[in-house]
């Protein structure tokens, strides 16, 4: 599979930061959310197509490593990469640069898993996934 990702920029708010002006751990979750939906508008693996399919999609896992702070006044970009996995899951890789510097201030992961409306797991991967992963081959 080709890679797939895109990149987003990030505009922090000050309700998203400390008495520190710095970023609150929180909200890294958010941006990576952000950067998730951006990949669904763009590879068309958006939430409603999911939901519109019959399945729900969420996070079992995910982690975050912070590497130098997100400051007040920052502009950053998170970049999303798609990692192909036989699994029907799946599953994201993250990294937030500072967009003046290029410095990397975290990276992240992410798991999701496919359910259907009845909120049972579901094992095997979705016919809609499966034709999207062949689509983007």
């Amino acid at each position: 599979m080709r890679e797939l990702s895109t990149t987003k920029e990030i505009e922090v708010r000050f309700s998203e930061v400390d008495s520190m002006h710095i970023v609150w751990h929180g909200n890294y979750m958010m941006y990576f959310e952000d950067a998730r939906e951006a990949f669904g508008r763009k590879y068309g693996l958006d939430y409603l197509t999911i939901f519109h399919n019959g399945y729900y999609a969420p996070l079992v896992d995910i982690s975050f490593h912070y590497k130098r702070p997100i400051i007040y006044g920052m502009t950053p970009r998170v970049t999303i990469h798609y990692r192909p996995t036989d699994a029907a899951k799946i599953v994201f890789d993250y990294e937030i640069h500072d967009t003046q510097s290029g410095d990397l201030l975290a990276t992240g992961h992410s798991v999701q898993v496919f359910m259907d409306l009845e909120y049972h797991l579901v094992w095997g991967n979705p016919p809609f996934y499966e034709e999207w992963k062949e689509r983007w081959s």
